[in-house]
């Protein structure tokens, strides 16, 4: 499953400022059961817009992770708030239809 949420970073600052602590996060959070890597994507055009895609091998692995409240995870999601506004757009299960051209092995 994708858990996926919009980044806008707030006028002052750079999205820098925030991949910084969004890697540190996703550090400790890729230890948990289940997590599968995460990606932060820049918006083409809008360099303070941003979509971060977690993936997890299940829903409840991802609750799971989430329920435990890790200080150290807190304390940087808390440290990254003042100069970001965080919408999410969902979770979503993993693709059921991909369509790939010829010869890619991605």
């Amino acid at each position: 499953m994708k858990y996926i949420f919009e980044v806008t970073v707030k006028e002052g600052y750079k999205a820098e400022d925030y991949a910084d602590a969004w890697v540190r996060a996703s550090e400790l959070i890729q230890q948990a059961p289940g997590a599968r890597g995460t990606e932060l994507h820049r918006k083409i055009g809008e360099p303070n817009k941003l979509i971060a895609i977690a993936s997890w091998d299940s829903k409840a692995d991802r609750d799971a992770m989430d329920a435990t409240k890790d200080p150290r995870i807190m304390d940087i999601i808390k440290s990254a708030a003042p100069f970001v506004e965080i919408r999410p757009l969902g979770e979503f299960e993993d693709p059921e239809w991909v369509v790939m051209p010829p010869g890619y092995n991605g």
